[in-house]
């Protein structure tokens, strides 16, 4: 290794030894936690008063945030995750909403100064070049807005190609790790899951340009599009289900206006089959979320399919995807991005997909109003198509009686009667 990426190792122990009390820590989130200098740092924890952690979202576990230690380390999360949720709705942690194209600006201008960066990288190249792996979109703009950056260097980080790198000169301190990166699997398929896949299915063209999640409808679509032609990626995240897509030819993205013939992300959550397939795989390109989930860069990929969920939808079209009430569940994450971006498209097809009820099917998820103390993640003048188990409602150009209709036309039947008595209760039927 060179002379400069030598003088700079060091132990997990002592790379988190510069970080003081006050400071404000970026941590690198999804699978590419750096796995040492977080337990390190929860070990100086009681040495230490009001660090806070800023992150988006992490996998894996969380003794960060267990009780109590809130006063030490406080995170601060932009989207949710299930191992912060709890500590987030009892005030022990806090959430700050933003859009996924507008978080590196934070770092950037200054409005989340950041004092130290714990990143997670791959061995330098013979360049000195190290590339930020699997989680480009945030900890890329992140590092580069840190005073300090302290990365895990792993070999079994995968190097991804993009704009995905940083050089080692600019790397303060140095951990030298080797362990297998969290996994994320593809979820199960269900019945309703598949009927919704159907139905986005016949909303994709060839050619089409896709920005899907993880979870059971996004798996469920890719899996329905073996008979689809030239399709394309430009995404926030993928997973493990485009690779065969990929080697079945499917989706070659040939058809793209913007990016031909790459898959564009931001970052990822797979398997380890996924972290071989993206190695030095000239095919992917990964960029900070500045970039893939700008509406106006979006909008240069002609027919672009973007896919996203909601937990509920009201009559007129509003879309809450981040919160079950006033209780915090998620964040905005990339969707208006993705929706506003793709509903500007040439050719551009936006849908919102959830299954037509929760709770065992004892509640509707098409709605009358949202609940009191709901996120709007999606307004009801960005929204066009909402699809269910039960079909399509197109809402773009409709009126609110229109919307109404076609809204109740798609939600479970045992809930119609109900909707359309409080439709005409609300006026709008």
């Amino acid at each position: 290794m060179p002379v400069a990426y030598q003088s700079r190792l060091t132990t997990p122990e002592a790379a988190v030894a510069g970080i003081a009390s006050g400071m404000r820590v970026f941590l690198t989130g999804n699978c590419s936690v750096p796995q040492r200098l977080l337990a390190a740092l929860v070990a100086r924890a009681p040495a230490l008063q009001d660090v806070e952690i800023v992150q988006v979202l992490t996998v894996g576990p969380a003794d960060y945030v267990a009780p109590g230690m809130e006063a030490h380390l406080r995170v601060n999360t932009l989207f949710i995750s299930d191992n912060v949720r709890q500590a987030v709705n009892e005030g022990r942690a806090d959430f700050t909403p933003c859009f996924l194209s507008e978080i590196p600006g934070l770092f950037q201008r200054g409005l989340l100064p950041i004092d130290v960066a714990l990143v997670h990288v791959s061995p330098p190249d013979e360049h000195g070049f190290c590339s930020f792996g699997i989680e480009v979109g945030i900890t890329k703009p992140a590092a580069q807005s840190a005073r300090v950056i302290v990365a895990e260097v792993n070999d079994r980080m995968p190097r991804t190609l993009g704009d995905s790198f940083i050089h080692i000169s600019k790397i303060d301190h140095i951990v030298p790790v080797s362990y297998p990166l969290p996994e994320v699997a593809m979820a199960g398929t269900s019945e309703v899951a598949q009927q919704i896949a159907h139905h986005i299915a016949g909303l994709i063209p060839d050619g089409a340009t896709l920005q899907t999640g993880i979870g059971a409808i996004p798996d469920a679509v890719l899996r329905r599009l073996g008979n689809h032609k030239h399709l394309g990626v430009h995404t926030e995240l993928f997973s493990d289900g485009i690779i065969d897509l990929i080697e079945r030819g499917v989706l070659t993205g040939e058809r793209k206006t913007l990016h031909p013939g790459k898959v564009v992300a931001g970052f990822m959550l797979g398997t380890q089959r996924l972290y071989d397939f993206v190695h030095d795989n000239p095919i992917i390109e990964l960029h900070p979320t500045s970039y893939t989930n700008d509406p106006f860069v979006i909008a240069r990929n002609a027919r672009m399919v973007a896919i996203n969920s909601a937990i509920e939808v009201d009559l007129t079209g509003q879309v809450c995807a981040d919160s079950i009430g006033s209780r915090f569940y998620s964040g905005v994450g990339g969707q208006l991005d993705f929706i506003y971006g793709a509903s500007r498209a040439e050719g551009g097809v936006p849908i919102i997909a959830l299954p037509a009820t929760a709770l065992d099917g004892t509640a509707s998820r098409i709605v009358p109003v949202l609940r009191p103390g709901a996120g709007v993640t999606t307004t009801r003048n960005h929204v066009r198509f909402v699809v269910t188990e039960h079909g399509v409602a197109d809402l773009y150009g409709k009126t609110i009686r229109e919307r109404a209709r076609a809204l109740i036309a798609i939600a479970a039947p045992r809930f119609r009667e109900d909707l359309e008595r409080r439709a005409r209760e609300l006026r709008y039927t």
